[in-house]
């Protein structure tokens, strides 16, 4: 028998090691939904880009019975390549071998490539499919370096995770510590405590799906990010997301071509907020209309849908956008409406990406339990993020600007460099009803003694209320807004500020770091 090369070795090597956990097993995979680790890879990355780090890489563990144990590339593909022509890493849990669980040897792998991430300047990508750690190497596994350099990296580079598969107890950290993450329909689960510890705890009966699948933790815990219908919905997700932000926090995100004329004219949006502002319209169109080529991808759509985040462009540039929704909760914030704007606000800021704030608020969200669950405090990341950005932050205010909700979107008083207004805006302490009863009350109860028409007195001083302050003119009379503008004119005015403060640089006072309200 002839004996074989070293190299033809090597290529036999690599291609057991590239099966995974074999035919069967991938045959599995694919019979649940999931595509395997290196089918992922290879959609994520442009072709034959992809370098594959440390291959050959096997535990040395010899309990129960390990030893006699095979774990091609420990379960876990890591690597570097280009994404649309971009350089980025990643790692992909291999499900097909021991169901990717964590031992000493992937955690290892795993750390390397953030480190190397980190160094190079580039994203970070995670395809989490993971059983969590490998309980038969016990303390050996350990996923506390990991979450070490999630917060090394973080606001350096942009790191996104997406959850493909099961992805339990401690390794659900590594995703929340990054900026961004997806999960698939029907395969991600996701949660500390799974259903089976839950019953034996409290006796509550929950089962996986419900209790930490994506449509869960993309409508009720605002964890992930992106709902995606399937593995290659992910990763087109993902490849969207990145196009939108730069390598690294030193670097602008990327200019592409833009078609769309920056000075086309809304002509839609001259018509588009009623002057009563009494009717809900829908927030996304404006944003639609003002967008290169009318395209918005956004963040969080499916939770607290009274606020908007997302990302469009606007002649080429990424740009950020935090925007009320009057069709939900009329626009109101509450306390997962803060979270995620003051998360996004900060996303933003992290990565060199302008801001532009849309205003619609009747106010905060009333009630004890918004008090009681901390309005207050959660109230106040918005302020605090918006203040600490030193991005361009251009406000634009189309309706409704009431009371406290007003600094919560970014007010004069917070340093945006533009603030401008439509002539529908309406910038008040507080709504015209609730300022009547307070300025009024006086004549109100003089009415009321004199056997007086109260509601028609209460109605009349409302309407007066409402001709003095329901306009924009008076915030500008005070400097609040640099103009007033036609609905038509925003897409141009937007773009002309963008140029204007593409370089813009601010020196923040010295210090360790703020102390946000978390």
């Amino acid at each position: 028998m002839e004996k074989k090369t070293k190299l033809q070795e090597m290529l036999e090597k690599k291609k057991t090691i590239t099966l995974g956990g074999g035919e069967q097993k991938i045959e599995k995979q694919h019979a649940s939904g999931k595509l395997t680790a290196r089918e992922r890879l290879a959609l994520l990355f442009d072709e034959e880009t992809f370098q594959e780090y440390n291959i050959f890489m096997k535990h040395r563990c010899h309990n129960f019975g390990m030893e006699h144990i095979d774990t091609p590339a420990e379960g876990v593909v890591t690597g570097y390549g280009l994404i649309q022509g971009r350089g980025a890493f990643a790692f992909a849990h291999d499900f097909t071998v021991l169901g990717g669980a964590m031992g000493e040897m992937q955690g290892m792998k795993v750390k390397r490539i953030q480190e190397l991430a980190l160094d190079a300047g580039v994203p970070l990508i995670g395809l989490n499919d993971s059983g969590g750690g490998r309980i038969q190497e016990g303390p050996a596994t350990s996923y506390g370096a990991i979450f070490y350099n999630n917060v090394m990296a973080s606001g350096v580079i942009p790191q996104i995770s997406a959850i493909m598969g099961p992805c339990a107890g401690g390794t659900v950290y590594s995703p929340a510590l990054t900026d961004f993450v997806l999960s698939v329909d029907k395969t991600s689960r996701s949660f500390i405590t799974g259903p089976q510890v839950i019953k034996n705890v409290t006796g509550e009966m929950v089962d996986a799906e419900q209790l930490g699948g994506a449509r869960t933790h993309n409508t009720v815990s605002g964890v992930s990010h992106f709902f995606c219908e399937n593995d290659r919905d992910c990763i087109e997700k993902i490849k969207t997301l990145l196009s939108y932000l730069p390598a690294n926090c030193r670097e602008m995100p990327p200019v592409f071509a833009c078609t769309d004329d920056p000075k086309r004219r809304c002509d839609l949006l001259n018509s588009f907020v009623p002057d009563s502002l009494k009717k809900p319209y829908d927030m996304k169109t404006i944003i639609r209309e003002i967008a290169d080529d009318h395209i918005f991808f956004e963040t969080q759509e499916l939770y607290a849908p009274n606020i908007i985040t997302g990302f469009i462009r606007m002649n080429g540039s990424s740009v950020g956008i935090v925007a009320n929704q009057p069709k939900a909760m009329a626009g109101c914030i509450d306390i997962n409406a803060s979270d995620k704007a003051a998360r996004f606000i900060r996303t933003c800021d992290c990565f060199n990406v302008p801001l532009l704030s849309i205003a619609d608020v009747p106010g905060y969200m009333p009630g004890t339990n918004q008090e009681y669950g901390g309005i207050i405090r959660h109230g106040a990341k918005m302020i605090y993020a918006w203040a600490e950005a030193t991005v361009p932050k251009i406000v634009m205010a189309v309706g409704k600007v009431v009371g406290g909700a007003r600094p919560a979107m970014c007010s004069w008083e917070l340093h945006p460099d533009f603030i401008f207004a439509w002539p529908t805006a309406q910038i008040m302490v507080v709504g015209a009803e609730g300022a009547v009863d307070i300025c009024r009350k006086r004549e109100l109860t003089r009415a009321k003694e004199t056997g007086a028409d109260v509601a028609a007195l209460r109605t009349q001083y409302i309407q007066e209320y409402q001709e003095e302050f329901g306009n924009p003119y008076k915030a500008a009379e005070c400097g609040k807004f640099e103009d007033v503008i036609e609905p038509a004119d925003t897409r141009r005015v937007i773009i002309r500020t963008l140029e204007l403060f593409r370089n813009k640089q601010v020196s923040l006072p010295l210090k360790k770091h703020g102390n946000i309200p978390v």
